[in-house]
């Protein structure tokens, strides 16, 4: 019998819905909680050279929805980066879980050289010429001694993929930062580099992984946050 030939059910065939493929893994981008306020007078600390500012009030708060949101869902494992505002945001979610997280370097923030330490906050609200001229052009390296496009998109990729080859088949949660899960969506699209750079705090992003597709299921979902 060909397809020609196969029976039909009564009523005809349903819409087709996504089925993720064999030993996909699910990782859901969650976008860490708002940070303090940014004072060009008083930098931020530095970590390996990036702005480390702690969690706001407010980015506490989003924490503990984020947490509420998850909690009931499968989760295999919590991955943060190297620093602190992933590792506050994912402490919620991590002891309703009882899981230990996971450091993954790769989906740290964007170097922003000269603009580090919460200058780039400044300069962005006070439409500095550069910060216009990075945004129109979508390039990161215009702001000096930033890192390019290419490197971001570069070691988001292996921190995806190593963290997809940990979990086959499996669900995790990965706190990272705006400009890496911009990286990690506009990677998965092929879409313009900051097509997705407008990601909000406390926001969770879905992205399936398996081998080299990936595919985008969810953006910027905030219906927690709410």
């Amino acid at each position: 019998m060909d397809d020609s030939e196969t029976e039909v059910p009564a009523g005809g065939h349903r819409q087709v819905r996504f089925t993720a493929p064999p030993l996909a893994t699910e990782i859901l981008l969650v976008r860490h909680g708002e940070t303090i306020p940014a004072d060009p007078a008083k930098p931020f600390p530095l970590v390996d050279g990036h702005g480390d500012p702690e969690l706001a009030p407010e980015g506490r708060e989003q924490a503990a929805r984020v947490a509420e949101r998850l909690a009931g869902g499968g989760t295999d494992a919590i991955y943060v980066t190297t620093l602190r505002r992933t590792h506050e945001t994912a402490a919620p979610l991590a002891a309703k879980r009882g899981l230990i997280p996971i450091v993954e370097p790769g989906l740290r923030e964007v170097r922003l050289g000269e603009w580090e330490g919460g200058l780039y906050r400044h300069k962005v609200i006070t439409q500095d010429p550069l910060a216009v001229e990075m945004f129109e052009r979508e390039r990161w390296d215009v702001v000096p001694g930033a890192e390019t496009n290419e490197e971001l998109a570069q070691r988001v990729r292996e921190g995806i993929e190593r963290i997809a080859a940990a979990h086959p088949g499996g669900r995790v949660v990965a706190f990272s930062h705006g400009g890496a899960i911009g990286m990690a969506l506009s990677l998965a699209t092929g879409s313009r580099p900051f097509a997705f750079v407008g990601v909000d705090n406390g926001a969770i992003s879905t992205i399936v992984v398996v081998g080299e597709k990936w595919y985008l299921r969810g953006f910027n979902d905030v219906c927690h946050l709410a």
